[in-house]
């Protein structure tokens, strides 16, 4: 195995950093520009999307496996922690919280949730931190589903006992 391919196999839940957790659906060769690629056939259900990743490539496209157990522990750390909002403009720090959802890492999208939580006795949210809020809480439901082998809504549940204790 070389370093620059990582290993997956059919029925195996991985991430893909923009569209969050789905599974390898096949292992398949393709002929693109007279080039035979092998690549790996994701699926994910809740986007009814199907991605095609080069073998070669999965590793730089940020194709992973489900975060491993210490991972996961240090995420709803993250969770329960003081939210730490910085004092500059809402677009930037829009962006800042978009390429972290993005990223696929679970600590980054765990503090994306923990700083846009809000508690009962909160003011509101607008809609776009809203927006931010419910899809960072959904990357990060959906993989803590996939661990932990249950459904979204009880992972939803688990992730919001961990933000209700921190506030």
């Amino acid at each position: 195995m070389s370093t620059s391919a990582l290993e997956f196999t059919i029925g195996d839940k991985v991430v893909y950093p923009a569209h969050g957790v789905g599974t390898v659906a096949a292992v398949e060769s393709q002929e693109v520009a007279g080039y035979t690629l092998e690549v790996y056939v994701v699926t994910f259900d809740h986007e009814k999307m199907t991605l095609r990743v080069p073998t070669k490539k999965a590793k730089t496209a940020g194709l992973r496996h489900l975060a491993a157990e210490a991972v996961m522990s240090q995420a709803l750390v993250t969770l329960k922690g003081r939210a730490r909002i910085k004092r500059t403009m809402w677009s930037r720090r829009a962006q800042e919280y978009e390429a972290k959802i993005n990223s696929g890492d679970l600590v980054s999208i765990a503090e994306v949730v923990r700083d846009l939580h809000r508690a009962e006795n909160q003011p509101e949210q607008s809609y776009s931190e809203r927006q931010l809020y419910e899809s960072a809480l959904d990357r990060m439901a959906r993989e803590v589903a996939a661990i932990e082998k249950i459904d979204r809504d009880a992972a939803v549940a688990i992730l919001n006992k961990s933000l209700i204790k921190a506030a």
